[in-house]
């Protein structure tokens, strides 16, 4: 977590970009990401060039003596953060709009980088060189004190402060789910370093990063230490899809900033025939878009067979079976309608993940998780592709606090669910005598099944009403005229003071 100095100088960074008029938090997010970007790629070209001289390795700088950018011929040094750092400001303005801009926009055929994959069509928004100076200076200060830090994931953590911004500045708050809700599920889900791990609607990354997070703190030695881990967990592990250009540069470099050396961060949609895998992941982690309807002839075909719907909600729990392999675990959030809709599609799609696969856990989350952005009530899904059944009781789970107040300020508070939800997901075997009166309990698939698959813990959970008893109303009503001579006698007390003061005045 950023605080401190740190924290401060990223504040202070955002200011000058307000000043400089840009204002919307996923362009200067955008702007940052370019800079950090060009400022690591010096920083990686210096670190390989020493270890192969070391290793008595040739190798051949990005910024080799001459670069080609259209048919000018460019002293490659130029192009490199640690020399036109230092220079004026309105030389560094035309060094970067000129030449190192369109420089790392051609960087795309560099197939080791998720990030410069996507550079075609970026473009570069700072309005002006005392602006661009000035972000330099701070970026230069945010990672001295970067590395002086003790902490393992400080770049990880400083993009991640930079992320929640989008949020806090009340705009595009749709791409981030609460991290501690993510934390959450990934927590659930357990991932080992041999999970192939994907979230089809993936945004900033956020459950891959939280994903991979995980993973290093609890198998840190089995995935650096075993050079096949270690392969997997930087270039294969972790595949996300978005059709914003611009979340794929986000969230290419949220990954990148957190240690995946090459996450596969693709643009796809989804939900159409671009997206072909089929039985392939071995879990999924997601809050994809819940946008509406889409009209049939964008769809994929398979997944219309499972739920012929327009409706994104259902398509992508339909993505969701197709995607994973048999064994493959799914945890995902989806809108409240979902779990008790009565269209014939919304049967269809709770009736595939309970009878031709196993539905685990329901947990409900209450309607303030994600405020000030929606009020929508949501729950998680927790699920495991069989292909032929499975379910036998499932766990449902009423969650009422997360940490957080349920209002659009969402401040920090002592009541959470959130241990609880672990602890008992763990030893779900010692749920089965739960009452239905309390926060948890199981659910038979046979009475889920008589019930239209409903999904809504309220079909099952059973609520006791306390009696409350009320004095007799000529007790109430007694009590009603003793308050009113009460407040006789106040006034008659007010108006004889009032009439005093007069008196005295008059004298």
């Amino acid at each position: 977590m950023v605080t401190g100095e740190i924290k401060n100088k990223i504040d202070a960074l955002w200011d000058v970009f307000a000043a400089g008029g840009l204002t919307n938090p996923l362009e200067v997010i955008e702007q940052i990401t370019y800079l950090m970007f060009i400022r690591d790629l010096d920083v990686a070209d210096n670190k390989k060039a020493k270890e192969s001289n070391m290793l008595g390795i040739p190798y051949t700088s990005v910024f080799a003596d001459e670069v080609m950018i259209g048919e000018r011929s460019i002293d490659g040094n130029q192009l490199k953060w640690s020399t036109f750092h230092d220079y004026p400001a309105n030389k560094q303005y035309e060094i970067m709009q000129e030449w190192v801009f369109p420089f790392i926009k051609i960087l795309h055929s560099d197939k080791d980088s998720a990030y410069s994959k996507y550079m075609d069509d970026a473009i570069f928004k700072i309005p002006t060189a005392l602006v661009l100076s000035k972000v330099i200076d701070s970026l230069d200060e945010i990672y001295s004190l970067m590395d002086k830090t003790t902490s393992m994931d400080i770049r990880g953590d400083v993009y991640e402060y930079l992320l929640s911004k989008i949020a806090s500045a009340g705009r595009n708050g749709q791409f981030r789910t609460p991290r501690h809700i993510i934390r959450m599920m990934v927590e659930l889900m357990n991932p080992t370093p041999q999970e192939l791990i994907c979230d089809p609607a993936c945004g900033t990354s956020g459950f891959l990063v939280v994903a991979s997070d995980y993973l290093m703190e609890k198998y840190r030695n089995d995935i650096l230490m075993n050079k096949q881990n270690r392969d997997h967990f930087m270039n294969h592990m972790f595949n996300g899809f978005d059709m914003d250009r611009t979340m794929l540069r986000i969230g290419a470099m949220n990954m990148m900033t957190h240690g995946v050396e090459s996450p596969n961060i693709e643009y796809r949609d989804s939900l159409s025939d671009q997206n072909t895998d089929n039985n392939k992941y071995s879990m999924i982690l997601a809050n994809p878009p819940f946008k509406g309807s889409l009209d049939y002839d964008s769809v994929s075909t398979d997944l219309l067979k499972i739920a012929k719907t327009k409706k994104t909600e259902l398509l992508f729990l339909a993505l969701f079976i197709r995607m994973l392999k048999v064994g493959g675990r799914c945890a995902c959030i989806v809108p409240d309608g979902v779990l008790f809709g009565s269209s014939k599609a919304h049967k269809a799609i709770r009736q595939a993940i309970v009878d031709d696969n196993r539905l685990v856990a329901v947990i409900s989350m209450p309607s303030g998780v994600f405020k000030p952005y929606a009020g929508v009530s949501t729950g998680i899904l927790i699920f495991t592709k069989t292909g032929h059944g499975g379910t036998d009781k499932v766990w449902f789970y009423d969650m009422k606090a997360d940490g957080f107040s349920l209002d659009d300020k969402r401040a920090p508070v002592k009541e959470s669910d959130i241990p609880d939800i672990l602890e008992r997901f763990k030893n779900l075997d010692k749920e089965v005598e739960r009452k239905r009166t309390e926060q948890s309990f199981l659910v038979d698939k046979q009475e889920i099944i008589d019930n239209d698959y409903d999904l809504s813990i309220n079909k099952y959970k059973e609520v006791v009403y306390e009696k409350v008893e009320y004095p007799p109303t000529s007790e109430i009503l007694a009590d009603i005229e003793a308050l009113n001579r009460e407040i006789d006698k106040n006034l008659a007390e007010l108006k004889a003071l009032l009439n005093d003061g007069k008196e005295e005045e008059s004298e």
